[in-house]
């Protein structure tokens, strides 16, 4: 499979300054380019950078060059030197699936296979949508490689088509081999939107145009859980988006769900989501701002069940973590507010400047100063197939409350 020219790889040595070099053996996989003191060549994106221990001058660690990103170099091998080629690819994505093994044999066909740093593939993302296989990049560094590792995937995944989707850096270069976003690479695909099953829910993702790979999978097991809670109960899914868990909770019995989101195209998706599934519950939609339409709920005295208050990074510069902070504060005192007695509120966030030990005392201190009595029921993380094995690559948290 060639989608790329054939590409020289160079090898580069370099040595880090003290604290870098500790970072690296504590095999953590960012090399900033302000850590470098002695590079041997200056290279290209993807050349093979070995990291040599600065006084007993042997291998550290090895990754790939990054040459305009402040992370200069993504580390993918550490401790023994290994040839970076087909043989290593294929156990790096054989391991990554294995990993994976236990949540495919649930009813479920939708997950993510690569994921980045966590799976030793920096910028590297893969996502499987039934047949369907997407890549999406964020880093130059792997398209010398994609002739290699592509036939790898396709042979593992079993899928019959590939879409390559792009950050918005790489689309906006001539640095990507004539590649586009949203380009299939490999076989072909009927339709954009492609159907998929979610612990025997069904939904769509587009994958040509849809955000990041077309869906969001790393709250599966909090929609699954929702969707348990919800029978015989009214819903309300705050920040809605495509209606992941406001079909989980139609699907498990509630009698009612309301979905809102600013984007009136998301929720068609969701209305279109939960027509895919058989429930008897009533569907409703809200397209407004959520601080507006969470306001407008509690002047009409709206109650739910269950509240799950869902919103998109609200960080994702430094600069923003104060505004972000206060955000999940009004989240947190509109939120209780619409909750029955003995109801439940479900916030999560995915803000990674945000830690988990913050975001969750930012919203149990606005719960104590709503009066409210409410019982921790349980906090998670990360899905089974977005394993965390670095501090940074932590982001997502999600709160249970019961409100007595």
């Amino acid at each position: 499979m060639n989608i790329t020219p054939s590409v020289s790889i160079n090898r580069i040595a370099v040595k880090l300054k003290p604290s870098a070099e500790k970072m690296v053996k504590r095999r953590h996989p960012w090399v900033f380019e302000n850590s470098i003191i002695k590079q041997s060549i200056e290279g290209k994106a993807g050349d093979l950078v070995i990291v040599y221990d600065s006084k007993k001058n042997k291998f550290l660690a090895c990754g790939l060059l990054d040459p305009v990103s402040p992370i200069r170099v993504k580390l993918i091998q550490f401790g023994i030197s290994k040839k970076i080629d087909e043989t290593w690819f294929n156990v790096t994505i054989q391991s990554a699936f294995d990993k994976r093994k236990e949540l495919l044999e649930t009813d479920t066909n939708s997950y993510r296979i690569i994921y980045g740093e966590n799976d030793n593939m920096p910028g590297f993302i893969a996502d499987v949508y039934a047949d369907v296989l997407v890549i999406k990049l964020y880093s130059h560094i792997w398209f010398p490689y994609l002739n290699t590792i592509l036939p790898i995937l396709i042979e593992i995944t079993g899928v019959k088509s590939v879409v390559l989707r792009m950050s918005r850096l790489l689309q906006n270069t001539d640095k990507s081999f004539g590649l586009k976003d949203g380009q299939v690479v490999y076989g072909t695909l009927e339709h954009e939107v492609v159907l998929f099953t979610e612990h025997g829910v069904k939904f769509s993702a587009n994958v040509i145009y849809g955000h990041k790979t077309g869906y969001f999978l790393d709250h599966r097991h909090n929609r699954k859980r929702v969707g348990e809670l919800a029978k015989h109960k009214s819903v309300l899914d705050v920040f809605s988006y495509a209606g992941g868990f406001s079909v989980h909770a139609l699907v498990g019995g509630a009698t009612s769900v309301t979905s809102l989101d600013i984007s009136k195209q998301a929720l068609v998706s969701a209305q279109n989501n939960a027509k895919l599934n058989n429930h008897s519950g009533t569907h409703n939609i809200l397209a407004v701002d959520a601080f507006e339409g969470l306001a407008t709920l509690i002047s009409k005295k709206s109650k739910f069940d269950i509240v799950v208050i869902d919103p998109p990074s609200f960080a994702k510069r430094e600069s923003e973590v104060g505004g972000a902070k206060q955000s999940y504060r009004r989240l947190a005192k509109l939120g209780v507010q619409l909750v029955k007695s003995t109801g439940m509120l479900v916030l999560a966030s995915c803000s990674s400047r945000i830690t988990a030990i913050d975001f969750f005392e930012i919203i149990e201190k606005e719960l104590y100063r709503s009066g409210k009595d409410f019982t921790i029921i349980d906090k998670t993380y990360h899905d089974s197939d977005h394993p965390i094995t670095f501090t940074e690559g932590a982001y997502l948290k999600c709160g249970y409350y019961r409100i007595n």
